[in-house]
């Protein structure tokens, strides 16, 4: 368990906007050196000013969490400048929806880089910079964080590409948990799954790749956006009191962190259903009217 974050480094993909942005802020507040790593230029450059104002040590660069170089970078670049880090952060993520066959190969590649192949380099480059450090202090702690989703445990309709990505954080996440424990008690791991919270993932295509921002979205993919814009936008739970709740699940080493517990009623739903080798239950089964809506929608009548 960890209480003491003063000092303490931390690494935060996805820095300038939603979890990553407020998981930052605590860190300043707690003093803690920060290495705040995004994709968007203007939102880094945002956040690393309001940091600096509040008294941090920051290391700040843009970064494309999907290009292995790139994070190899800046893995030397945090070893040189604060050692190896206490905690990482690999929140980086990107949505995307529509029926699963008419996502592009961009599509998928875009997605699965940013979400799965981004808490891979995370995972590679800092694990064991932090076993190391582990090693020469037996005082030292350290804790990885990764962000899932509600939909790396459930699989909700006209958003495939998205949930395959965060299952793969799921399953990534519990087995790092379980390795960790094989070889240290000093270094522990999380996942969060939030459920839908206004962090600015909805609006992900803002940060498209070039060659993509001029693909023509598909009608599931325009209703996904539409659905998804609404259902985040009428959400109460903020970013910022997930943020809170990550630094408490850290300091009581809890490996699960949810948004919405309420929401894991459907989990176990989908669990009963394996475990009896039922058929998947219909998603829509507490709110009808949505799944009228959705279909209809997508057969245009």
């Amino acid at each position: 368990m960890i209480q003491d974050f003063k000092g303490k480094t931390a690494v935060l993909t996805g820095a300038g906007s939603g979890f990553g942005l407020e998981c930052a802020r605590i860190g300043a507040r707690l003093g803690m050196n920060l290495v705040l790593l995004d994709v968007q230029q203007d939102a880094l450059d945002r956040a690393t000013a309001e940091m600096e104002a509040a008294g941090a040590a920051v290391l700040s660069r843009k970064v494309d969490v999907s290009s292995a170089e790139q994070m190899e970078a800046i893995a030397v670049d945090v070893q040189q400048r604060f050692g190896a880090p206490h905690f990482v952060f690999n929140n980086a993520g990107v949505g995307s929806g529509g029926l699963i066959w008419e996502n592009s190969v961009k599509d998928w590649e875009w997605v699965l880089g940013v979400n799965v192949w981004g808490v891979i380099h995370g995972v590679r480059l800092f694990t064991p910079m932090m076993l190391a450090a582990a090693k020469a202090d037996p005082a030292w702690r350290g804790h990885i964080v990764n962000t899932a989703s509600m939909a790396g445990l459930l699989n909700p309709p006209n958003m495939g590409v998205y949930n395959v990505s965060k299952h793969a954080v799921v399953s990534l996440t519990e087995t790092l948990y379980q390795d960790l424990k094989l070889v240290s008690e000093q270094l522990s791991a999380s996942v969060l799954c939030p459920y839908f919270v206004a962090t600015g993932i909805s609006q992900s295509h803002r940060n498209r790749p070039g060659d993509m921002a001029q693909e023509k979205p598909t009608a599931s993919q325009l209703i996904g956006q539409a659905m998804t814009d609404k259902a985040v936008n009428s959400g109460k739970v903020t970013a910022a009191e997930v943020a809170q709740k990550v630094f408490d699940a850290i300091s009581a080493d809890q490996f699960y962190i949810f948004s919405h517990p309420r929401a894991l009623g459907n989990v176990e739903q989908r669990m009963q259903a394996i475990v009896s080798a039922t058929n998947p239950s219909d998603p829509f089964a507490e709110r009808p009217e949505i799944g009228v809506g959705l279909r209809a929608a997508l057969r245009g009548t």
